[in-house]
């Protein structure tokens, strides 16, 4: 009868040992999983991020002999990179296969309707593919090389032609007659501006606008033409696509001059641009037609755009780039990026990105000249003519405008006044030119995580101390899951409830506002203060850990006071309007949804994450340790000071910690309770961008595989890093001081 009792112990004991190992590699499998998805999150960032910085590569397509290549004067390729054109200088348009088997082969050549003997060529902005003859009767004639795409037999099949976008009208630039040796034009809807040097060396801007005539219907072109007086030769003329500015360079200075009205011409700027010991020898716009290029013969390729002055907009050099010496430069620009190629006679080719002043590619491509270039519209292949030879070469270079410097550094963007940390990824114009700049948007998540913490730490720990060490047992157990549970808030409901109610309240009631601030401590304090002084048989009618509850009254009253005095404050104080006081005599700006909208509403998120964990960290101090002190002869708060709060310190740092991280990564609130704008300033009454709500804002209208979509990857990335160094930090921390206080 001994042994009966042994067994079901016997089995207990193997039964419980079975549960142990297999709760211990449960939890040992649980933590290595996690290991791996955070690894696998990691790499796949890295993944999605890497291409941006991969270095950008020219590599030959095909090699086209021609026959008569003396004879063009202009070259260009369609979308698809399919079909090269030639324009000669007797007015006609060759077609040629540059793409696969047929690769090589004459398809068609088509003649341009021309009425008078070529003396120029001359071509518009890239993105508007249009080239322009000028004659020898002083007229211009507008031409562009277009392909119509069929699908006869399901077979894509590419048919080349001309269209004009005059409708066939030439137009006359020199009501004298005099040929055309030199010209610039451009067309954009129902305009056309041409700045033309003529036999007689006169330079003529001529303005062209479609009028319809009100009684035949027809269109008919209204011309205003004004002569620019230069001195000296003319070697190069260029005028904006909006018809705005007009360059003429001359030896080595470059006149502009604002076209706007053309009758009212006016000379703005002459800007000797030349390097010391060297000489102009090109001049081109950049994509948008903001930036003006400008190469030297010593190599140097220049960068110059308006910036404002003391005496207006001035042209002004901003950045130079380095190319192989070499007496002939030629700049060309891609469609819509301000990426840009040099060529020389040497037969050297250099790619560069102006923004991020980057080198992207430089090498030999031909033994002779480059005599025409020209970049795909899609900027992805170029073709050169050298000699009797048209050469197609692929170009990835898929993402010029990121480098670590356009990322972390200041840049001087077009237009801008100075260098500055500018995050605009999008617009609705074509020519934009994207502003990757990730330092607004990392400093907004610091600023947001700041201001939250701010708010959220004194009252946290405050509460969680007094809760886990002074407050009776009966109202914590109330106190904590009620404070807990407002964990369980959604976040967009806290987001919609700062951005919709508080938001206004604050911007109607800021001085109650501040008020509140300094009003509710002080009454706390005060209170407590006078509770101490009160009779001993009155102060022991309240039971121990309640005395919490004598607060509410004091919060009510100071609530109520603050908002009350308000608007009295705010007339005798700040003139009757505190946001006109703010920005007339501080100069500090104020938005409506600022920074401290957002300390207070994810404030209010963060407080039951630190509060939990902190509140427990103290609670699970040992009881014998503070009764021991207790004891001893210390006082509460000095056993709370010395004993609980030292022992209880990994857990409480971990509590702040868990709260920053949750701060950092929070995106819904700073979504929906500031102005959204990734500005860099420290005002309490400005707001701010955070990574997390940028990819929130931005990720569905990006395009896939975009510099923009890879970048908000990466913004995504840096917040993994930011979330990634404050756990290791805070974890490290923490076991510094479970170490340093594990003795007690």
């Amino acid at each position: 009868m001994s042994s009966n009792p042994q067994k079901p112990s016997f089995k207990t004991d193997r039964s419980r040992l079975f549960k142990d190992r297999f709760a211990q590699f449960g939890i040992s499998a649980g933590g290595v999983m996690v290991l791996i998805a955070l690894l696998l999150i990691f790499f796949y960032l890295l993944y999605v991020v890497q291409p941006i910085f991969e270095s950008a590569k020219v590599e030959k397509r095909v090699d086209v002999t021609l026959s008569n290549a003396q004879q063009y004067v202009g070259v260009g390729v369609e979308e698809q990179t399919e079909i090269a054109y030639l324009l000669s200088n007797t007015g006609h348009v060759d077609f040629y296969h540059v793409k696969g088997k047929q690769a090589g082969g004459l398809i068609e050549r088509l003649s341009v309707n021309l009425d008078g003997q070529v003396t120029s060529v001359a071509k518009s902005a890239p993105f508007l593919g249009q080239y322009a003859y000028g004659l020898d009767n002083g007229q211009v004639n507008l031409v562009k090389p277009s392909f119509l795409v069929t699908f006869p037999g399901n077979e894509r099949v590419i048919s080349p032609r001309l269209s004009y976008p005059l409708d066939g009208k030439q137009l006359l630039v020199d009501s004298q007659g005099e040929a055309i040796q030199r010209f610039a034009f451009s067309h954009y809807e129902d305009k056309t501006a041409v700045v033309a040097l003529t036999a007689d060396k006169r330079i003529i801007f001529a303005s062209f606008t479609a009028e319809e005539n009100m009684f035949s219907g027809e269109v008919e072109w209204v011309v205003e033409r004004t002569e620019l007086e230069i001195d000296g030769r003319i070697d190069e003329l260029l005028i904006t696509p909006d018809t705005t500015r007009t360059f003429v360079r001359s030896a080595n200075q470059v006149y502009i001059f604002d076209t706007r009205y053309p009758s009212e011409v006016e000379q703005l700027q002459v800007l000797a641009a030349n390097e010391e010991n060297a000489n102009l020898v090109g001049i081109s716009l950049l994509a948008g037609a903001n930036s003006l290029m400008l190469a030297n013969d010593n190599g140097e390729v220049s960068q110059w755009f308006e910036v404002n002055s003391d005496t207006g907009r001035k042209f002004q050099k901003i950045r130079a780039f380095e190319t192989p010496k070499n007496s002939e430069v030629d700049i060309y620009s891609e469609y819509y990026r301000r990426t840009f190629f040099t060529t020389n006679s040497s037969g050297d080719l250099g790619l560069y990105y102006t923004t991020s002043q980057a080198h992207l590619w430089q090498g030999k491509v031909t033994d002779g000249a480059i005599e025409l270039f020209a970049v795909s519209p899609r900027s992805n292949a170029i073709l050169l003519l050298s000699g009797e030879q048209l050469s197609v070469f692929d170009v990835h270079n898929e993402h010029p405008e990121v480098t670590w410097s356009a990322l972390w550094q200041e840049v001087w963007y077009e237009g801008y006044p100075e260098p500055a940390y500018t995050w605009q990824s999008t617009s609705a114009s074509d020519d934009f030119e994207s502003k990757f700049s990730l330092v607004p948007i990392s400093f907004g998540t610091i600023k947001a995580a700041m201001y939250a913490m701010l708010f959220a730490v004194p009252i946290a720990l405050s509460a969680a101390v007094y809760t886990a060490y002074f407050m009776s047992s009966e109202l914590r157990r109330v106190v904590k899951p009620t404070v807990e549970i407002m964990e369980a808030l959604p976040t967009v409901i806290l987001g919609f409830l700062a951005g919709l109610w508080l938001a206004p309240l604050i911007e109607a009631h800021l001085p109650a506002i501040v008020a509140l601030l300094l009003l509710l401590p002080t009454a706390i304090i005060a209170t407590a203060f006078f509770w101490t002084k009160l009779p001993e048989n009155i102060r022991h009618k309240v039971p121990d850990g309640w005395h919490s509850m004598l607060l509410i009254p004091v919060v009510l009253f100071v609530g109520w006071l603050s908002f009350t005095i308000s608007g009295g404050v705010e007339e005798w104080v700040f003139d009757g309007n505190v946001r006109q006081y703010l920005t007339n005599e501080l100069g500090m700006t104020f938005d409506q949804r600022n920074s401290l909208v957002v300390g207070i509403a994810m404030g209010f998120a963060v407080i039951p994450t630190i509060f939990s964990i902190a509140e427990d960290a103290v609670f699970s101090v040992p009881k014998h340790l503070s009764n021991g002190s207790l004891a001893l002869g210390a006082t509460q708060w000095q056993t709370l000071v010395r004993v609980v709060l030292l022992t209880a310190s990994p857990g409480i740092f971990s509590a702040v910690m868990m709260g920053l991280g949750r701060a950092v990564g929070e995106t819904m609130i700073v979504l929906m309770a500031t102005g959204n704008t990734p500005i860099m300033d420290w005002s309490i009454f400005q707001g701010m961008r955070t990574l997390a709500a940028n990819i929130a804002v931005e990720m569905p209208e990006s395009e896939v595989g975009s510099s923009h979509y890879r970048i908000l990857f990466l913004a995504a990335f840096v917040l993994f890093i930011f979330t990634f160094v404050f756990n290791t930090v805070a974890e490290f921390v923490r076991q510094q001081l479970r170490e340093k206080y594990s003795s007690m």
